[in-house]
């Protein structure tokens, strides 16, 4: 019974050996999750109450960048140690135009940047590409009070609007009874391709609440 038992202990560490090598290693990931967060919405769950500069009158923010997120086929990276320096402030504070603010560009490039195997520079370079390389439809923003809707109505809404991607390439995420995100799969290469198992998680609700501009 020892003996097998063991055999079972060595046999699991043997599997998750690599895997766990794997989860940190810098430049090792297989696509790009672009998440993509409604300002509105986030600012009455969150970031009101923070005083977030992201939620000032007239800001204008509309769907801001909340990260691109170097992903494994099941499961990502995070926190990776990596040879690259941090970014600057003026780095960070240059994203804050399509992330909202600096402080969250610099949480991305550490907790997600540094897996890329980019340097600052060039992960802001690609998160900056990869926003405008999706058509964020012109629709919400002409939204003039709070409304309620479909989670899919917004999925549908990004497949007209980017008709290279698929269904199985986009999910929308809901928080608190709020559309929260728009996740879009792209290559390493920023091309459109499916999403993992573990990032199709559409939201099913029928009146998810749609805030609308400031």
């Amino acid at each position: 019974m020892h003996k097998l038992l063991a055999l079972l202990i060595s046999l699991t560490l043997l599997c998750a050996g690599p895997a766990s090598a794997q989860s940190n290693r810098a430049g090792a990931f297989d696509y790009f999750v672009v998440s993509l967060s409604w300002s509105p919405n986030w600012c009455r769950l969150e970031g009101d109450a923070r005083r977030s500069p992201q939620c000032a009158e007239d800001t204008g923010h509309g769907w801001v960048l909340h990260g691109l997120w170097p992903q494994y086929n099941r499961g990502y990276p995070s926190y990776c140690q990596t040879a690259e320096r941090p970014p600057s402030r003026s780095m960070t504070s240059a994203m804050a135009d399509i992330m909202g603010t600096s402080g969250l560009a610099w949480h991305q490039w550490k907790k997600h940047g540094t897996c890329t195997g980019l340097s600052a520079e060039g992960y802001f370079a690609l998160s900056r590409a990869a926003y405008h390389k999706i058509s964020r439809p012109a629709v919400f923003r002409q939204l003039d009070k709070l409304v309620k809707l479909p989670a899919s109505v917004v999925e549908e809404a990004f497949l007209k609007a980017n008709p290279t991607m698929e269904p199985d390439g986009v999910t929308v995420t809901c928080r608190d009874a709020h559309i929260q995100e728009v996740r879009i799969c792209l290559s390493r290469s920023l091309d459109p391709v499916p999403c993992g198992q573990d990032v199709v998680r559409d939201c099913r609700m029928k009146n998810a609440l749609f805030a609308p501009l400031r």
